[in-house]
């Protein structure tokens, strides 16, 4: 993971996200480590079409990030999930590696995306919030993908991530959410490395972890900091709709998803609250709510 910055996705499929959504984040590079044991945080893969026949599927890869909040329900962000062709198909990998897996499916099954990504993920139906995008003040920039809960069960052993009750966040205060151990976690890329012609982001499509700290709390979002020098990492392109986990009162909870950042992904994460009564009406219906 390198510093926390949530990008909207990834640069093959940014074409069909960014025109509404700001970029999202990827785990940086620095103060970063592989997360196998993070079993809940799975990658977004899409297929859909670009060449103007939609019959088949001529383009797959992963494009966000999220975490399994239920047997059968991943969740991610509104902008990973919208503007997209109406052939998009989307799928939710948890393995460790997708980026490994998706290579490996395009040599075993040339030209066929769709096999391609049957071959790492389960097939789902999105359902963003029908809001977004909303104000600023609340964009509504979240989503969940539901899965056949059998076929997931078959594929990945994981514990779903536990959501925060009403209000978790306000309870401990500034003090008590500064002292709390964050960690953001997802499949991005890198921050941005100078190349001639200008800064690219290496990396992504690996499963990944790293440290962050708070920085602020309003109504609807936890801004966490990814300063290097403070031994943070942090989110990058292709981490948007992943989980920001807090310890409070000894319990790892699923406090917010990557959504936004600064560009070159080296200062700040801009993460949704998912204790707000917004993120949980939007949730009511898919999940068992704490």
């Amino acid at each position: 993971m390198t510093p926390v910055r949530a990008f909207a996705v990834l640069a093959a499929a940014c074409a069909a996200v960014l025109a509404t959504a700001p970029p999202s984040s990827a785990i940086n590079s620095y103060n970063a480590a592989p997360a196998p044991e993070r079993t809940e945080v799975g990658a977004l893969v899409a297929t859909w079409d670009d060449d103007g026949d939609p019959a088949t599927p001529d383009r797959v890869d992963w494009v966000c990030s999220g975490t399994m909040i239920d047997a059968d329900t991943f969740l991610t962000a509104a902008h990973c999930t919208t503007d997209w062709p109406d052939t998009v198909e989307f799928h939710v990998s948890l393995d460790q590696d997708v980026r490994a897996g998706l290579d490996a499916a395009a040599k075993t099954y040339p030209g066929n995306p769709a096999a391609q990504a049957d071959a790492v993920a389960v097939r789902g139906t999105a359902h963003s919030h029908p809001d977004y995008p909303g104000p600023a003040s609340d964009t509504h920039d979240i989503s969940v993908i539901e899965l056949p809960a059998a076929q997931v069960r078959a594929r990945w052993s994981f514990t779903p991530a536990t959501l925060p009750t009403a209000g978790r966040l306000d309870r401990p205060g500034p003090r008590g959410l500064d002292s709390a151990d964050w960690l953001v976690a997802g499949y991005g890329t890198q921050e941005a490395v100078r190349q001639p012609g200008g800064h690219t982001h290496p990396g992504g499509g690996v499963r990944l972890k790293a440290p962050v700290a708070f920085d602020a709390l309003n109504a609807s979002w936890v801004r966490l900091a990814m300063t290097a020098p403070q031994g943070n990492g942090g989110a990058c392109y292709g981490d948007s709709g992943g989980p920001n986990f807090a310890v409070l009162d000894g319990e790892r909870i699923l406090a917010s998803t990557t959504i936004t950042g600064d560009g070159p992904c080296y200062a700040t994460n801009v993460t949704y609250r998912l204790d707000t009564p917004g993120a949980r009406a939007f949730l009511a219906p898919f999940v068992d709510l704490p």
